[in-house]
Formats: C-alpha cells, structure tokens, sequence
C-alpha cells in the first residue's frame, strides 16, 4: 500500500497513523509537488495530498482514505459505534482540517516549510495573521478537550488522530501544547503522543525530515 505525500502535512501524517493503529503496512512516497510522477497524478488528479494506491485501487484525500482503511481493517474501530461519539468523532476531524489547519497552516507554511524545506521566502505578515486567527481556536479547543480519555468519549478515535497531527505540525514552528497557557490540550495531547502507533509514525518522520533538510 502506496502513500503519496511529505508526512509533515498533517493530512498525510494523519493516514500514517490510522494505518499504523491498525497494524497495515504502508510504503511512504515523496516527491516534488512542482513535478509530481504520474502515478500520483492518476491517484490524486486534483493534485490532493495524500493520495492511495493499493494493487489497482487508487483514492485522495484524508478522510476519504480513513473510510476506505476503516472499512478494510475494522479492528482496532477508529469510528466509534455509538451515534453520538461517532458524530462527535467527525465533528474533531472536519474542525482539525478545515478550521485548524488553515489558521495554523498561515504559521507553518510561512516559518517551516516555504523557507526551510523549498527554499523560498515566507510572508511574516501572514504568518502573524495566522497566530492571530489560531488563537481563539487553540482556546476553544482547551475548553472542549476532556479531563479524561479520548475527544468523542471513551475509545480513540480519527478526531483524535485528526486534532494531534495539526498540533503536531505546528510543533514544528514551536507552537505544540503548553500547560502553562492549554494545559488541557496538553495532558490530552501527552496521551496521544504516549501511544505506541504515535511514537512508531513521529520516529519514521524524523528520520524522512532530517534528510530532506540535510538534503
């Protein structure tokens, strides 16, 4: 099983860890976005990352290649059973995609990955913008996260997933959890990060970040 993308994108890292939750294995793909191969292409032809190939099976986007993982390796559920954890459960992820990751995307891009990973200039003023804009967020999401257990309820869940590998992007312009101003976040994302499939995903990672740097 093919994945197509650079795992600091948290929706590529995103795929990693569901995969790894669920113990399939699964051959990371790199390449240059400003010349993407064809298999990509035939994979993703709107050019979304991550994109799957699986024997002849191809498939974009994160969720939509949660679905298709959830569906063929059901065990260990990422999407709970129970209608309201199940909904609260996607509720986390679309909020971490479409509500997190533009604020936090304005800081990373501009700070990281523009000029440390491509080699062209970030725009400060947008990365200040984008503190501006995650600000309110990073507090709601403090006051949503639970003392205890997991974001939709008792089981791990993709929201889970989904939430930790912003944050998770973000630490890499210094902006992870703190219990000094989230502490909430925080324990909540110690757990996270204390999970065996975490600790396998984040060490592959750094081994692919550090070469691209060294590069």
């Amino acid at each position: 099983m093919k994945i197509f993308g650079f795992p600091v994108s948290p929706f590529v890292r995103k795929v990693h860890l569901a995969a790894a939750e669920k113990g399939l294995e699964i051959e990371t793909v790199l390449f240059d976005p400003r010349n993407p191969p064809a298999e990509f292409l035939a994979a993703s032809p709107f050019r979304k990352i991550p994109a799957l190939q699986h024997g002849d099976f191809t498939l974009a986007d994160s969720t939509a290649i949660l679905t298709y993982l959830e569906a063929l390796q059901p065990l260990p559920a990422l999407l709970p059973a129970d209608p309201k954890a199940r909904g609260k459960a996607i509720w986390f992820e679309e909020f971490a995609d479409t509500i997190l990751t533009p604020a936090g995307g304005k800081i990373v891009f501009n700070r990281f990955v523009g000029p440390k990973l491509m080699g062209v200039p970030g725009d400060e003023d947008a990365a200040a913008q984008g503190e501006k804009d995650i600000a309110p967020i990073l507090d709601w999401l403090n006051g949503a996260v639970p003392a205890e257990g997991w974001l939709a309820g008792d089981a791990f869940s993709v929201g889970d997933i989904a939430v930790a590998s912003v944050l998770r992007t973000m630490g890499y312009v210094g902006l992870a959890p703190e219990a000094a101003t989230h502490p909430a976040t925080a324990a909540w994302y110690g757990r996270v990060l204390s999970r065996p499939a975490w600790l396998a995903v984040a060490e592959r990672e750094a081994g692919i970040v550090a070469g691209v740097m060294r590069g």
